[in-house]
């Protein structure tokens, strides 16, 4: 007789500076790298992300390390919903489903052959520093360009729409970037 055992997954939820951004924690590894989901349309091969977005609340979804960040629009409060996304989410897990379906492909956002060595290091040190706080509030930053001492950045997940976004970008990040590599001039948002 063969064992159908259920995993149980434990997940907790951990606010952020975004007040409309909620951290889901799962107890193990989700993903290895960093995936926004800003709407339903980009959900294609995500089929947890489509379900999520299912809830007419829900206006974004973005997944790294060991949780999902889900973000909600203004007019409902987090008390109301999140029992219902907690639910989703854990029934999900459980179940064993995939998180994506085999047409997924994931960015390779790390340093390539084809970069400047400017570009190299502004990449590690997003990935070192920078990449690893913003992940703690429920978000991620993707490096974008670098050109004429400006570098390009996209916030993803709890970071997008987040009021503090600005302080974080030019008090932290921008600060960090100009210190280590001085070439660097200003950092700014492209989906600011």
């Amino acid at each position: 007789m063969e064992s159908t055992e259920k995993r149980v997954i434990n997940i907790y939820t951990e606010s952020n500076p975004n007040p409309n951004s909620l951290k889901f924690v799962t107890d193990f590894l989700l993903v290895s790298e960093s995936v926004d989901f800003p709407s339903p349309v980009s959900t294609a091969n995500c089929p947890l992300a489509q379900d999520l977005f299912r809830f007419s609340f829900v206006k974004r979804v973005f997944f790294s390390s060991n949780f999902i960040t889900v973000t909600k629009s203004d007019d409902i409060e987090w008390i109301e919903v999140t029992p219902m996304i907690k639910s989703l989410i854990k029934g999900y897990l459980e179940e064993g489903k995939p998180l994506f379906n085999e047409k997924f492909v994931p960015e390779n956002l790390s340093p390539t052959a084809g970069d400047s060595e400017i570009v190299g290091k502004i990449k590690v040190i997003l990935d070192e520093y920078i990449r690893p706080a913003v992940e703690q509030d429920g978000g991620a930053i993707t490096f974008s360009s670098f050109n004429d001492g400006v570098v390009k950045v996209i916030l993803q997940g709890s970071c997008s729409g987040c009021p503090s976004s600005t302080i974080t970008l030019k008090a932290g990040i921008e600060n960090l970037l100009k210190k280590m590599i001085p070439e660097v001039q200003e950092v700014v948002a492209e989906n600011a």
